[in-house]
């Protein structure tokens, strides 16, 4: 993926009187998570000119800061919001047919807390659960079922419990795979590259944007102008703080709130590949889960976020209330010491003026103003499991408002970049066939290379017969071929982007395995 402006055939360059290179394009998108990806390859896919942006590395902030489900939002219920919980649970059988090599069910048992929520109003609000979306309808997802909790490795006051199948996703990837097809549909896609300021020429109709790249360990970058029909601001966490710096001719009344979710990784608490919901004293949930097959991701928090969320980190006390919720209910307790790793992310709620960071909508919201004749949308809230059905809105806005004639939405039926089993079901038959052919990969490496690649893997291992055409092992299961084609293919740039975003290596690995990948990533940027 090149990291520098192209002009392609529905790419205008332009050249101006002081024969400064101007691009043009049709849509102009700034935001490298989910909403923003997603919105480029809807409208890379219906034929439009895009250029995106994104000032950091794809999925760097929000985005791959999630729980990783996709999930209609249980708790949703309790507050009225039958709309969203039916969405998202139709996007959650969308999204799985679409991506079943990153996306996949999991069982969640919810043991019954006599102190909490009582069981009619749990067998209440799974009923909805089960009928508001369209999956049980298709055998995709079981129904919701008590259980008893015999078996299970939780304290003894809790003795039955309820089941029910959600998604878990990974995040970074499912991003990652809607920027390649963005760009495989002729978007032009720049990360480490800030839009810093947006003007709007009347006269013209388009919006002007000054796009800096800078590449990771540069002292200097290259500045480039970018004319737009239309701007899209999916800046995240950022985007009212865009519209103040970069854009502050673009008034608007909405407001977001910033909520921060912290999570934990601790060493496996169980056995099997279901999750538990735990309800707690204020009335939020807990997800624990397995990740990364040796551990246990344990999850979220919500508070009121003030600072800049390029910095945002867990603190003490949140790190001792997940503690303390697991410890509740599991008959292992688990400490602060136990915990191997964090990660942070702030989540730009709509301000819907709730008080209660837990209460506030996990709705969307989509701003469009026009400012001289020039159209700009902003959007506000949202959830990694509606991305696709906002970016969907998104673009039939601006057909109905700015661009004419555009074909219809096509995103449901897409497969996303190594998604293409027919039907999701195939995974498994999948992951044998390539086994058999590469029968020298081992079964543990070839299962993480279907469930990172999909389909696509074949591209990684192009030329390669033998484990020793991998090249060296620099991380547990981490060759320096798979790092060539995440350089080549994905766009990383550094150490941070293969081990924690791309292939979650980093959880497994060193300083020793973490400063070798860095070495070589860097020789390799030289050579190229």
């Amino acid at each position: 993926m090149e990291q520098i402006l192209r002009t392609q055939d529905n790419l205008l360059k332009i050249t101006t009187a002081k024969d400064e290179p101007v691009y043009q394009c049709d849509l102009l998108v700034v935001g490298g998570g989910i909403n923003g990806a997603g919105v480029a390859r809807d409208a890379a896919g219906r034929g439009l000119s895009v250029v995106m942006c994104e000032k950091d590395d794809w999925a760097s902030a929000t985005s791959s800061a999630s729980s990783k489900l996709i999930h209609g939002g249980l708790r949703y219920l309790e507050h009225y919001e039958f709309r969203l919980v039916r969405e998202s649970l139709i996007e959650r059988e969308v999204l799985y047919n679409l991506a079943p090599h990153i996306i996949w069910p999991m069982s969640f048992v919810l043991p019954h807390n006599k102190y909490q929520r009582p069981k009619w109003m749990i067998r209440a609000g799974l009923f909805l659960y089960d009928h508001l979306g369209a999956g049980q309808r298709h055998g995709v997802f079981s129904k919701s079922h008590a259980v008893s909790l015999k078996d299970h490795p939780l304290d003894d006051q809790y003795k039955t419990g309820f089941v029910y199948t959600d998604c878990w996703v990974d995040d970074a990837r499912l991003v990652m795979a809607n920027v390649i097809d963005a760009h495989e549909k002729g978007a032009v896609t720049l990360s480490r590259t800030e839009c810093r300021s947006l003007k709007a020429d009347k006269e013209t109709g388009l919006w002007t944007a000054n796009l800096y790249h800078k590449k990771p360990g540069n002292t200097r970058g290259k500045t480039y102008k970018v004319q737009a029909r239309c701007v899209v601001n999916a800046a995240g966490p950022w985007v009212s703080r865009f519209l103040k710096e970069a854009a502050p001719d673009i008034k608007t009344k909405n407001k977001t709130k910033m909520v921060k979710g912290s999570h934990i990784v601790v060493p496996r608490l169980y056995k099997g590949q279901h999750a538990y919901i735990l309800q707690n004293d204020d009335e939020r949930i807990v997800f624990v889960m397995p990740y990364e097959k040796y551990y246990t991701l344990i999850g979220t928090t919500d508070k009121k976020f003030n600072g800049d969320p390029a910095n945002v980190k867990i603190h003490k006390d949140e790190k001792q209330y997940l503690c303390e919720v697991v410890s509740e209910y599991f008959t292992t307790d688990v400490s602060v010491e136990d915990i191997v790793w964090t990660y942070s992310g702030v989540r730009p709620l709509l301000d819907d003026g709730e008080a209660n960071a837990s209460k506030v909508t996990r709705d969307y919201k989509l701003d469009m103003i026009w400012h001289k004749k020039c159209p700009s949308l902003s959007i506000y809230g949202g959830k990694l499991t509606t991305y696709r059905k906002l970016s969907e809105q998104v673009m039939d806005e601006l057909t109905e408002e700015v661009f004419e004639k555009l074909p219809k939405g096509w995103t449901d039926i897409g497969a996303l970049p190594g998604g293409d089993f027919s039907p999701a079901a195939n995974f498994d038959m999948y992951l044998n066939t390539l086994h058999r052919e590469y029968h020298w990969l081992s079964k543990r490496l070839a299962y993480r290379y279907v469930h990172s690649y999909g389909s696509r893997v074949r591209v990684l291992l192009r030329n390669c017969h033998h484990i020793e055409d991998m090249g060296k092992e620099l991380a547990p299961d981490l060759f320096e071929h798979e790092i060539d084609y995440l350089m080549d293919y994905e766009d990383a740039q550094t150490a941070e982007d293969v081990l924690w975003r791309r292939s979650k290596r980093g959880l497994h690995s060193d300083d020793d395995a973490r400063l070798r990948v860095e070495k070589y990533m860097k020789k390799r940027a030289v050579k190229k």
